[in-house]
């Protein structure tokens, strides 16, 4: 029988453990929030592959659906809220409106949602669909919001409550996270591989240790940073080092090595001309975007080593 998954029952906790709980005159109530529907109820997201139809939509449609059939559900009714926070109030229909604007800004969170339909007045029903095949919906919807999954998304267990979760931080119920507490569990165990395996000899890791402070959004070229290595000299250095280090933990090169060309690149930090200043700017500019996110590891890497190798040139 049509079951409710274990990612769309996760959402349902967080909206009603925060707005169900939050000071207002009209709470979300438990009831509100559905993911399968009764047992009349054939066809469409709620239905898993038990209750689907012939030419079902919410299976033909999409190859994603269509690769993600199981008995699981697909898709979450989110009922009438109304709650105080920040010197605001905030309405399923602004919900509604925020999430809508999500998608359509196509934010990383809102990939696996096929439609939102929803009402931005209590009065209007419309339909966002990320396939731009439907555009409307029945007048239930004036009191309620449905989100649609694609099914391979729900299949692969893949967590849904990062929209949601930001919406509740956007409106005051949540506090955002600090970048330590953001990150995946899959980003901290890649950090503590980088401290294992770059460990050089006396059992310091000065280079995992530079990238963790960038990591952790800590200025590295702040005046009082201050390197893990007491050879490690200036912004260019720390990043040459990091670049050795970083393929000698591949490469399998010798520590001996790492250290030899860490102390060599710190030694020629000592005679800065035009090219090194302008050089150092453009290190900083680099740690900024891997502190933003905006550049991932790999390319960070492959950006240092190519502005080394053309000051070598």
């Amino acid at each position: 029988m049509t079951r409710a998954p274990a990612n769309l029952l996760a959402v349902r906790s967080l909206l009603l453990t925060h707005l169900d709980n939050a000071p207002g005159p009209d709470e979300l109530d438990p009831g509100e929030v559905g993911i399968v529907g009764d047992s009349a109820h054939r066809g469409g997201y709620h239905c898993g592959s038990d209750r689907t139809v012939a030419n079902d939509y919410s299976v033909v449609e999409s190859p994603r659906d269509r690769a993600g059939l199981t008995l699981d559900a697909a898709g979450l009714d989110v009922g009438q809220f109304n709650v105080r926070s920040a010197g605001r109030t905030h309405t399923l229909p602004s919900f509604s409106v925020w999430c809508v604007g999500q998608c359509e800004a196509d934010a990383a969170d809102t990939r696996d949602i096929r439609e939102i339909i929803y009402s931005p007045d209590g009065t209007t029903v419309r339909r966002w669909d990320r396939l731009g095949k439907r555009k409307s919906g029945d007048s239930s919807h004036r009191w309620h919001t449905h989100f649609s999954f694609f099914r391979d998304a729900i299949k692969a267990g893949r967590d849904q409550r990062p929209l949601f979760r930001r919406y509740l931080q956007h409106i005051g119920l949540l506090q955002a996270p600090t970048v330590e507490d953001d990150m995946t569990p899959e980003e901290h165990n890649w950090l503590a591989t980088v401290h294992k395996n770059l460990t050089v000899l006396d059992g310091r890791n000065p280079i995992g240790q530079i990238y963790t402070r960038m990591a952790m959004g800590e200025d590295a070229t702040a005046a009082k940073y201050t390197a893990a290595h007491p050879t490690l000299r200036g912004l260019g250095a720390q990043m040459a080092a990091m670049q050795t280090a970083l393929l000698g933990a591949v490469k399998g090169l010798d520590t001996s090595s790492i250290l030899a060309r860490i102390d060599e690149v710190a030694a020629a930090e000592t005679a800065r001309d035009q090219a090194a200043v302008q050089r150092d700017a453009e290190l900083t500019e680099l740690v900024a975007k891997a502190q933003s996110g905006e550049l991932a590891a790999d390319r960070f890497v492959d950006e240092v080593a190519r502005r080394l190798n053309e000051q070598q040139g």
